[in-house]
């Protein structure tokens, strides 16, 4: 491909602004039109960008002819965006989680398949020094116990701040294990293989009244993987005095803490001294330098986290969800 590579946004939103920012290192990056259901919202970040601002999605892929289209749409939007790319055969980065609707993002996952077109999921932490070094030795040491995920404390939805108003929501974001400890839930699967059976418990009626407010205070999620591992993974919106990211690692011969949400990354081996590798700053700069480049060059080897790869993550969250409405285990297919 010869001069820049062509990006368009649909959703001009806060992941918008992040990726923008990050592509501005980007040299062979020309950020050209941003769409939105909120105009006002694409003709702020075009205006910034000198690019074309639309309500319309396929009157954007159309007029603006990008060379990729980066989907930053809320759990509950996705389809429309995506068909309107896969019709066109423009490749599409998607921000996690790819979806609610587990048969709306399979249909989505054949589509894909049968265009063999070029798709990166945002699931940035596979981008990340730390994690992919514990992937190589976990290869030949695997993992047998994983434990991690995301405290956080009691959400206040506000007008300003228009993602706390459908997060709250269950049949919006459906609930932050699967909208928010999705990259925990991925960094698992990367590191383990995927999974095979899934059981979860919720926690509920702990926070204050909240307007519109559906999910879960907190999930505790058991997963058995293909591999024999297990996992206990987390979530809690409701703690206000402590919190964080984490993410634990246990093989026979070597073990991984990652903390933070730069998981910056310690490794320990029997009989040596702990190896520290520090969280990258600039995790969303390095995850779509790969996907630009594998877009420029038509080589996806660059890209660690495809459409139909995401699937398989959104399978867990969807089966967390579906154990705790049962109160049965559910098994992933």
């Amino acid at each position: 491909m010869a001069g820049k590579v062509r990006v368009a946004f649909v959703g001009s939103g806060g992941m918008a602004q992040a990726h923008t920012q990050a592509m501005e290192q980007i040299r062979k990056a020309q950020v050209v039109a941003f769409c939105d259901l909120k105009i006002s919202r694409a003709r702020a970040l075009a205006q910034k960008y000198e690019a074309e601002a639309f309500k319309d999605v396929g009157k954007m892929l159309d007029t603006a002819a990008p060379d990729c289209v980066y989907l930053m749409l809320p759990p509950f939007a996705h389809g429309e965006a995506e068909f309107a790319a896969i019709e066109r055969k423009i490749p599409f980065f998607v921000e996690k989680p790819i979806n609610l609707d587990l048969k709306q993002a399979r249909k989505i996952a054949k589509a894909v398949e049968e265009a063999k077109l070029l798709t990166c999921a945002g699931y940035m932490n596979r981008y990340r020094k730390g994690i992919n070094r514990a992937r190589t030795m976990l290869a030949k040491d695997p993992a047998i116990y994983v434990n991690g995920g995301w405290i956080g404390g009691t959400p206040h939805p506000s007008p300003d701040r228009p993602i706390t108003m459908w997060w709250v929501k269950q049949s919006k974001s459906g609930g932050q294990f699967l909208e928010q400890v999705t990259h925990t839930v991925d960094l698992v699967r990367y590191l383990c293989g995927d999974a095979a059976e899934v059981c979860a418990y919720a926690a509920r009626g702990f926070n204050p009244k909240i307007p519109g407010y559906t999910i879960a205070d907190a999930m505790a999620v058991a997963i058995k993987f293909k591999s024999g591992a297990v996992a206990n993974l987390h979530s809690a919106c409701s703690s206000n005095a402590r919190g964080g990211v984490t993410l634990d690692v246990y093989a026979n011969k070597c073990a991984f803490q990652f903390t933070g949400w730069d998981h910056a990354c310690k490794i320990f081996r029997p009989g040596k001294e702990p190896q520290e590798i520090p969280g990258e700053p600039n995790i969303f700069t390095l995850e779509d330098r790969a996907f630009l480049r594998a877009v420029e060059t038509g080589d996806p080897s660059s890209v660690r986290s495809s459409y139909a790869d995401a699937l398989e993550t959104l399978k867990i969250s969807v089966a967390a969800n579906q154990s705790i409405a049962t109160k049965q285990p559910v098994r992933i297919r």
